[in-house]
């Protein structure tokens, strides 16, 4: 997909420049516990800060349904990243839109940043609401859009206000889409590793992929589904009855392979069973050691790999194991002999375990937008 992106800095040199940025990172007690998304868009913030441009700066945080909660305020947000550029850069304030917000507009300088309240305490943002988009663009040039996470919603600040201003990609975005199409058009072997809970969130993503795979590789509560659609014991493991009907229509597929162990447990201890062996009592937390084997043979010959979802219960220390065993795998085949993409939150966090992340070729900050990108779906923030 052909984006258009700032290449000349003459167009935004000296201008009032809109921001759209995913800075959803998780927040405990008033400080960051993560600040990955805020680090990926530095580029484009530093490099519209150094033409000389005045930055209103919109992010979301969490969904506070259109009301204003304490918690999810963007200040702690607005004040680390105020703390990493250095200086007083960064003001906050506390509304998004108003007379408030477009009289402090016209009082920062070049080189400044006012950073915006939480969009979406405003309930015009999320119904993608054309009047609370144009109070959004006054006072501003040009829009630039580098919030992918959100580029699969139409949301205001992604779609709507693209109406009122000349608009952009910014370079985290630009490289998303880059790297993303490396995945929708693979060198093969292909393969899709894919994790999590709901197949009704990934089916457009297999679908769309499967004729260009070689193997699907399905584990977590997503291979529960399969089991239970094949008529086996899952126990008392995490399944839903909407995710057992699509995946009976998928077991025809003969590229998806599933686990062939678990592990199963209660709460700090496991036992290995081969799927069939599974009991009524049981709880399926992880793949089993046949299964790593299994699938970090399919791994090993792919030439193009993508990643979503955890492969077990990795929160918990003793059924992290083969999540992080197989993210090692992909991880140490990435740059290189194969092409690696890996994307959504916890599939994130579960690679930071294996302490490889760096050796993954692109790590998506989009898990929902990365699986509707691949998928073919309708992107409202890219249109």
């Amino acid at each position: 997909m052909k984006l258009k992106i700032i290449s000349n800095s003459k167009i935004i040199r000296d201008k009032t420049i809109f921001l759209r940025v995913d800075f959803n990172e998780p927040i405990k007690n008033g400080k960051l516990e993560d600040e990955t998304k805020i680090l990926a868009a530095l580029p484009t913030i530093r490099y519209l800060l150094r033409y000389r441009c005045r930055i209103i700066l919109a992010a979301h945080l969490g969904e506070p349904d259109g009301k204003k909660i304490a918690k999810l305020s963007c200040k702690p947000i607005a004040k680390r990243l105020n703390e990493i550029l250095g200086g007083d850069r960064v003001k906050f304030i506390d509304e998004a839109v108003g007379d408030k917000v477009q009289k402090a507009i016209k009082k920062i300088e070049p080189g400044e940043i006012l950073f915006l309240e939480n969009l979406r305490f405003n309930a015009g943002e999320v119904k993608n609401d054309p009047a609370f988009a144009k109070q959004l663009a006054a006072g501003a040039d040009i829009y630039i859009n580098e919030a992918f996470s959100v580029c699969h919603r139409a949301n205001a600040s992604i779609s709507a206000i693209r109406k009122f201003l000349p608009s952009y990609a910014g370079f985290l975005l630009q490289k998303e889409i880059y790297h993303l199409d490396k995945i929708r058009k693979p060198v093969k072997p292909f393969v899709i590793l894919m994790g999590g809970a709901k197949i009704k969130t990934k089916i457009n993503l297999i679908k769309n992929l499967e004729n260009k795979a070689a193997k699907i590789l399905i584990g977590g509560a997503l291979a529960n589904n399969f089991f239970k659609a094949m008529g086996l014991q899952v126990g008392k493991s995490l399944f839903d009855k909407e995710s057992v009907l699509i995946a009976k229509k998928l077991l025809k597929n003969k590229k998806i392979i599933l686990p062939l162990d678990v592990v199963v447990g209660r709460s700090n201890s496991g036992e290995v069973k081969l799927i069939d062996e599974v009991g009524k009592n049981d709880v399926i937390l992880d793949i089993g050691p046949q299964t790593i084997m299994l699938f970090s043979s399919i791994i090993k010959q792919a030439k193009t790999i993508v990643w979503n979802g955890p492969l077990g219960a990795f929160e918990q220390p003793h059924f992290r194991h083969g999540t992080v065993a197989i993210g090692q795998v992909v991880a140490a085949r990435s740059r290189g002999k194969t092409y690696g993409v890996v994307g959504g939150g916890e599939t994130l966090e579960a690679l930071k375990m294996t302490k490889m992340e760096r050796y993954v070729d692109w790590i998506s900050t989009g898990g929902g937008a990365m699986l509707a990108y691949l998928g073919g779906e309708r992107m409202p923030g890219l249109e």
